[in-house]
């Protein structure tokens, strides 16, 4: 039986560099037991930077406000030695690039021991490999008793992204946050692992943080989607409300580049421009120079977040957006 409060609390996260520069600027969501909250938004919007913040692992000289509650602990302002205590037993994090993340010279199996015994010291080195194979065949590693003595360049990046995970349940923890899971695999092995992460869900009471440009990966598996722009949340609400009446420019305009079955060839529509550089973003809503609603209001005042139907919205016209034309957006390339 879950229970109704969050396992995790973010509340008005504020993270600024030692330069001034607010790369997270207000971010709020709850996360829930077997529940998948996704994190959406182009590179640079300040997804990962968020999840570090949560992880207790923001850049060096970097000032963190607001609150992250982990189980009703807070954890902003918490030592270094209580986040170390937390980090990979309480919450977990599978890394984007398993490559680099898993050390090529250790054994897979004494890399996920070493995970286990870490926040277990008195188990003895034998158990923490019978754990080790346990947890490869928790997440469907073929022949788990011969893989444990293999090296992360004798997997295949899906099995290596298999062994991330592994390392990232080991504990059994509350959170696990994975970031961009799926990076460089084809689709086969995408949709593999993400029913790895959709039966760990199943099997333990985890509540899962998804970060992910691949808005096909959030319509099948998140719960809760909450759309980043510009270090700010623009729009937050339930998948299916978010995917079926989007009150957001930006949202819209990341649906419109999903490709679908009934879409004639030649038919996406990308967002013209780049997001802005987080140390000169434009004045008033950050999104304006790219938007095809944007008024004069919108270059004097930043929209707040506010509740138009099922869903949390940014943007000053979000009642507009029931007849929004996605189309528009071929009008503003070129302009700002």
């Amino acid at each position: 039986m879950t229970s109704d409060k969050p396992l995790l609390e973010v509340v008005d996260l504020r993270v600024s560099l030692n330069r001034g520069v607010d790369v997270v600027r207000g971010v709020s969501f709850n996360v829930h037991a077997k529940k998948v909250v996704s994190i959406v938004g182009e590179s640079g919007s300040g997804k990962s930077m968020t999840v570090r913040a949560v992880m207790g692992l923001p850049p060096p000289l970097a000032s963190l406000s607001g609150s992250i509650k982990l189980n009703g602990e807070e954890l902003v302002g918490a030592s270094e030695r209580r986040l170390r205590r937390l980090r990979g037993s309480k919450i977990g994090m599978i890394f984007q690039d398993p490559m680099t993340a898993l050390n090529p010279v250790i054994r897979v199996g004494d890399l996920i021991a070493e995970a286990v015994r870490l926040h277990n010291p008195r188990m003895s080195a034998k158990q923490a490999m019978q754990r080790a194979i346990e947890l490869l065949e928790t997440v469907a590693v073929p022949q788990p008793d011969v893989r444990v003595r293999q090296y992360s360049h004798e997997f295949s990046g899906g099995m290596r992204q298999r062994v991330m995970i592994a390392m990232a349940i080991a504990n059994n923890p509350d959170v696990l946050i994975a970031d961009e899971p799926t990076t460089a695999l084809d689709v086969t092995v995408q949709a593999q692992i993400i029913e790895v992460l959709s039966n760990l869900r199943q099997m333990f009471p985890v509540g899962l943080v998804l970060i992910t440009h691949d808005l096909g990966i959030v319509a099948g598996v998140a719960d809760t989607v909450v759309v980043m722009y510009a270090g700010k949340v623009v729009e937050t609400g339930p998948v299916r409300a978010i995917f079926r009446g989007s009150r957001h420019p930006y949202t819209r305009g990341l649906l419109s580049c999903l490709p679908s079955i009934e879409q004639k060839a030649g038919k996406l529509v990308p967002i013209p421009g780049n997001p802005p550089s987080l140390s000169a973003r434009p004045s008033g809503c950050p999104f304006r120079p790219r938007c095809p609603m944007a008024r004069d209001i919108c270059s004097t005042e930043e929209p707040e977040l506010r509740t138009v139907d099922d869903i949390e919205t940014a943007c000053h016209f979000a009642e507009e957006l029931r007849t929004f034309d996605t189309s528009a957006f071929q009008t503003t390339a070129g302009s700002a």
